[in-house]
């Protein structure tokens, strides 16, 4: 009888042990959640569906230094989840070798909804833009064989690339693909602004941020549109053009010269942690901005014409105005996506 449980044991063992042999963990898509209160999708999700193993392969390259030349500057040293995926405090960002940019890094969040990217709009696909900032040279200073070439000497990434992508291939289109699953799944919809629009929670705004909404509505939501709080368009907002600068923009990408000093009307959302402020980061508060578009503006050729009128060049913001302003603007923090373990970086 002992002999009968010994070879019974023993077969168990060996059924476990081949088991673990042959078990293959599969991949899986990621549930993608539009917020009731968005606008459409704009990116080609059916040509690129988020999978776990291509999320988990986009944020492994989205915090890697091996992205840049000095095998130090990741996509995530300027875009920090803390602060809404900015590079809060630095007016422009800063490269490999401490090089200095020229302009603000602006917030990654809600990459599905929008149609153009950049402050120029220098591309119109998201599976391209990381491209702009690793062949900068004076962001990551790198070129694509550059890095291809040192993720592909890794096993780990070949491991990763053979999971996430039928073809397994280490190559340009599936380290592109990687890193936008990544950043699609980089929704932010859960401030106090969403709950109290979409009815969850009970929650309500004060009164205060209540009457900075109205006001909101009146002076701000003709460029700062939708629930995404931009309508994703390039306008000169007056800014005096910095000299020792001279960025013209839109310009720069579509030759015209209608599109000089025109930039793209940055998202709203998180606001009070992506300071500095504008594409050049001269404003350091809400305060001094919202300042601006009461007397600071510049006529110049190309100023939106919703910044014009008969009386006054900008908005007109009083001071009672502009606290309730930054109240309603405070409402737009969401806590859940800075504080989201899925893209952390630990």
């Amino acid at each position: 009888m002992k002999n009968i449980y010994l070879i019974i044991l023993l077969l168990g063992i060996i059924s476990c042990s081949n088991y673990e042999d042959t078990y293959v963990e599969t991949d899986e898509l990621l549930n993608f959640v539009v917020p009731s209160n968005f606008p459409e999708v704009k990116y080609n999700i059916e040509s690129n569906p988020p999978t776990k193993f291509g999320f988990e392969l986009g944020k492994k390259l989205f915090y890697d230094g091996k992205l840049s030349s000095s095998g130090f500057i990741s996509c995530g040293f300027c875009h920090e989840q803390r602060y809404a995926f900015t590079h809060h405090g630095h007016q422009f960002s800063h490269g490999v070798n401490d090089r200095e940019g020229t302009r603000n890094a602006p917030m990654i969040a809600n990459m599905a909804f929008l149609e153009e990217f950049a402050w120029d709009g220098a591309t119109a696909n998201l599976d391209l833009f990381p491209i702009i900032p690793i062949t900068n040279e004076v962001e990551m200073d790198e070129t694509m064989s550059g890095v291809l070439d040192k993720i592909s000497s890794d096993a780990e990434y070949r491991d990763m690339f053979a999971k996430a992508f039928e073809d397994g291939a280490v190559n340009n289109e599936n380290f592109l693909k990687a890193l936008s699953q990544f950043m699609l799944m980089m929704v932010s919809s859960n401030s106090k602004y969403d709950q109290y629009v979409r009815g969850e929670n009970g929650v309500q705004l004060s009164e205060k941020e209540l009457t900075g909404l109205d006001i909101f509505k009146q002076k701000c939501a003709g460029c700062h549109a939708t629930d995404l709080f931009t309508d994703g368009s390039f306008r000169n907002n007056g800014l005096p053009p910095n000299p020792a600068l001279d960025d013209l923009g839109r310009a720069l990408v579509s030759g015209s010269t209608n599109d000089e000093y025109k930039f793209k009307v940055p998202s709203l959302r998180n606001i009070a942690l992506t300071a500095p402020y504008m594409h050049d980061g001269r404003f350091g508060s809400l305060e001094a901005v919202l300042d601006f578009y009461d007397h600071g503006v510049v006529d110049s050729p190309t100023i939106d014409p919703l910044l014009q009128s008969d009386n006054m060049l900008g908005i007109s913001i009083k001071a009672e105005e502009r606290d309730a302003l930054i109240a309603f603007m405070n409402t737009l923090t969401d806590t859940t996506f800075i504080n989201d373990e899925r893209f952390s970086e630990y």
